[in-house]
């Protein structure tokens, strides 16, 4: 288990590479789900995700030898295009291994950085890709089953610890009140298992929720089976689409978070609108799903929450979302 001393020792090293992303109280949020909402605005970080602070956590942990050999990942979008440039300003050779179906715009950005890109069909091919390259003397940078990276990862939650105790100090949540519940997105479980440890060590009657799409369940399933399952991927959401959950990434989950949450891909595209309207940032639906979670969490919690939402990236274009929004109806 990743501790809080391991998150502090990442922050320390990543310092200077990453930003330190603004935790805002949002009037426009709050207005829309009925209760004080506070941001954390990963989508505001380098690479335009919280992806850039466990690919440069890990990239900086490297021996010569590792370095000199290159690296290589999986991804979905945004962990390669962290990858790609956080290695490139590290001049480190990185490789990124992704599937046909993510985003057109995150393949150029990891070609555009300077990375090898390679194409394969779905994300299972993907995978095994990527450990036959490892085989060939390349080092993993995993997405999110490595604790190096989960402690990249959880200085989203160090700072979102830190930051809202200094709001609710000042009153700067609107009425003062603590924060109550936070919400994250989960693909394989690296940014959910880094929050969660973050705030079980320094806020732990905070409850943390996890959210997921329907078609791209790794963490549920792995919950509902006791330990990590391959899942089937349908999701259009890429971003979250690990095709499981790590036993690195489970057993945080099972230990610190309240529950994880499913919402629809429909959901998922219309908490991006809703996103712009309401809070004025322009999300992806990995975090345009938090907005229908934070409903089905007001439901069960009752009167008094106070949420806190990690919008943890921006990598959609207008073009993507106005394709879902027609796909789906919502336009």
């Amino acid at each position: 288990m990743i501790g809080i001393s391991e998150i502090r020792d990442a922050a320390e090293r990543i310092a200077g590479h990453v930003v330190r992303t603004p935790t805002v109280p949002s009037p426009g949020l709050s207005a829309f789900l009925g209760v004080p909402v506070t941001a954390k605005l990963e989508l505001l970080q380098r690479t335009g995700s919280f992806k850039a602070r466990g690919a440069t956590a890990k990239l900086l942990a490297l021996t010569d030898a590792e370095r000199a050999a290159g690296v290589v990942a999986v991804s979905g979008g945004n962990h390669g295009i962290a990858l790609a440039h956080m290695a490139a300003a590290l001049h480190i050779k990185a490789t990124v291994v992704m599937s046909r179906t993510a985003p057109r715009r995150a393949a150029d950005l990891v070609e555009a950085a300077g990375a090898s890109l390679r194409l394969t069909d779905g994300m299972a091919e993907a995978f095994a890709l990527t450990e036959r390259l490892r085989s060939e003397g390349l080092t993993l940078v995993h997405p999110f089953d490595d604790p190096l990276v989960i402690a990249g990862q959880g200085t989203v939650g160090l700072e979102f610890a830190e930051d809202t105790e200094d709001i609710e100090d000042t009153g700067g949540s609107g009425d003062g009140g603590a924060l109550t519940d936070v919400l994250v997105s989960i693909g394989g479980g690296g940014l959910v298992a880094g929050v969660a440890a973050a705030f079980g060590a320094l806020r732990p009657e905070v409850r943390v929720w996890g959210v997921e799409t329907v078609g791209a369940t790794a963490m549920t399933e792995a919950l509902a089976a006791g330990g990590p399952v391959t899942v089937p991927l349908s999701s259009v959401v890429t971003t979250l689409s690990a095709p499981s959950a790590s036993q690195l990434t489970y057993d945080h989950v099972a230990a610190l978070v309240e529950d994880v949450l499913v919402v629809s891909d429909a959901e998922a595209v219309r908490g991006v609108l809703d996103f712009a309207e309401h809070a004025k940032v322009w999300t992806e639906p990995a975090a345009g799903c938090l907005l229908p979670a934070a409903r089905q969490v007001l439901e069960r919690v009752g009167d008094g929450a106070r949420l806190g939402l990690v919008v943890c990236g921006g990598n959609a274009t207008l073009a993507d979302i106005t394709d879902w929004a027609r796909q789906f109806g919502l336009t």
